[in-house]
């Protein structure tokens, strides 16, 4: 039962003290002592694995602390005290990839105003029109957010960043007394991340408590207040900061992405076996025209970069490659050795897909050795038992990825950083020619993006074939051989020197 408390605020403030937490028999979180008051703004950093979407999905009541008889999880509110979060999570909002994936996952292709709408109803889908007052809410924070023009758009036609900002809006549209945003920068373009930025720094004028986790320097807003940085599960720095200092802390090193050659013009090469090759191709999404006459030649050896804005059409190219969309009529696409008569699956199972959205696809308890197994036949799971040769296969691509220890775990027991080397491994089951890679690297610490970047470009020198759609110039593997920027559905392509 909640008690009374002296003092009443509209905004909830949460206490932490020796708080240990625990997922499949293993510490994940150990000893965290941390009180957020409103008023204060909270970045939440440490590397991939050291507890943080752990410790916002306790704060949020979707996790229990361990019951060591000395753990302390409270809430205040409104002049009351809550000793368990079930009186107060309708008033705690998170954002996070998780719900963002569920909308792909199960095909929630619903308005990007009706997804914000149901933040006031509080409910994963629209439940009911709303009133004329909640209309104009819903409005004015799309104008908020600066995405109007996304309002009357299908949230599956959106892009990953824009996807993100619509979220947002759903969170704020619950009017929440705390806010929590893991990794809610990540797959935002430069537009779309000032957008963020300048919402975040228009924050510091209310006092709606908010922790935003994040990996990068520039994802710092200059609104934030203080900062607590986990190391292993354990708090290793908590108190006032600014963002100046926050800044200098994430500063980012992008030695390990890059190297000279990849900085010199590319020399023309002698021809080699085509692996796909895009005529004239416009592809149609839910009824929206998203690419627009795109010509790309992929062969053996290259590495393409595609970047551009959120929007541009840069996942629906990688899914158009990998065979999830057609090319409408007019057009063409074409793959080495598949001919009429030869399905399109024996494309795909040679073919390396990572993603991020792939994270929520595989159900938690799924052992890691199977979700490694899957990507021999390209499937979410198996059908059927693990083989002698399946089991082969994903514990070669496991190593290949430092992931052999892990193979017993299960995808609940790994951190981000971790599933995001999973889903690695399992591309890499199949014995991969071409790997088409979208944002790879988003939500991933420093050490992890130079690990996964190290290990991709030792497959390229081997002679692998790579597309990668990504934000960040660091990130382009050292192998770049040609760049196609996108804008509005359009590519324009350039080899690696023409762009540096």
């Amino acid at each position: 039962m909640p008690k009374r408390s002296r003092a009443a605020n509209p905004f909830l403030s949460v206490t932490l003290r020796r708080i240990d937490l625990d997922r499949g028999g293993r510490a994940v979180l150990r000893d965290v002592t941390w009180s957020i008051k409103p008023g204060q703004r909270w970045l939440l950093i440490g590397g991939n694995g050291a507890g943080k979407t752990q410790l916002l999905k306790l704060i949020s009541g979707a996790v229990w602390p361990a019951p060591t008889g000395k753990e302390v999880r409270r809430y205040h509110w409104k002049g009351e005290r809550f000793d368990q979060p079930a009186g107060i999570l309708d008033e705690i909002a998170y954002v996070g990839a998780e719900r963002q994936d569920r909308y792909e996952h199960y095909e929630w292709n619903f308005p990007a105003r009706d997804v914000v709408g149901t933040g006031i109803t509080r409910s994963d889908i629209p439940m009911r029109a709303l009133n004329d007052a909640e209309t104009r809410r819903v409005a004015a924070l799309f104008k908020r957010l600066d995405i109007a023009e996304l309002a009357d758009r299908h949230f599956l036609t959106l892009s990953y960043g824009e996807r993100r900002l619509v979220l947002i809006a759903r969170a704020l549209a619950s009017q929440p007394k705390l806010l929590l945003l893991d990794e809610v920068a990540n797959g935002l373009d430069a537009r779309n991340h000032a957008r963020l930025m300048r919402w975040l720094s228009g924050t510091g004028t209310s006092d709606l408590p908010w922790v935003f986790a994040t990996h990068r320097g520039p994802d710092v807003p200059d609104s934030m207040t203080h900062l607590l940085e986990l190391q292993q599960g354990r708090v290793r720095r908590s108190g006032a900061m600014r963002a100046t200092r926050a800044r200098e802390l994430l500063r980012q090193d992008s030695s390990e992405f890059l190297d000279a050659s990849a900085r010199r013009r590319v020399k023309a090469r002698p021809r080699r076996r085509v692996l796909v090759s895009l005529r004239n191709a416009h592809v149609h999404v839910d009824d929206a025209h998203i690419l627009h006459g795109i010509d790309m030649e992929i062969a053996a050896g290259d590495c393409w970069v595609v970047h551009g804005a959120n929007g541009s059409g840069k996942s629906t190219l990688l899914r158009t490659i990998y065979g999830d969309h057609g090319v409408a009529s007019g057009g063409s696409i074409t793959r080495a050795g598949i001919v009429p008569g030869v399905p399109l699956e024996k494309f795909k199972l040679r073919t390396a897909y990572v993603a991020p959205h792939l994270q929520t696809w595989h159900a938690p308890k799924m052992p890691v050795m199977e979700v490694v197994a899957s990507g021999r036949y390209a499937s979410i799971g198996l059908n059927e038992a693990i083989t002698a040769s399946d089991r082969r296969h994903a514990e070669r691509a496991l190593k290949r990825f430092g992931l052999l220890g892990l193979k017993n775990r299960t995808m609940a027991e790994m951190s981000y950083g971790q599933a995001r080397r999973v889903l690695f491994a399992r591309a890499w089951a199949r014995e991969p020619r071409l790997a088409l890679l979208d944002e790879p690297f988003a939500g991933l610490d420093r050490a992890t993006r130079a690990d996964l970047a190290r290990r991709l470009n030792a497959w390229l020198a081997e002679g692998g074939s790579c597309v990668i759609a990504t934000h960040h110039r660091e990130e382009w593997p050292a192998h770049t051989t040609h760049v196609l920027q996108m804008a509005d559905g359009h590519g324009v392509e350039t080899v690696a020197g023409d762009s540096r």
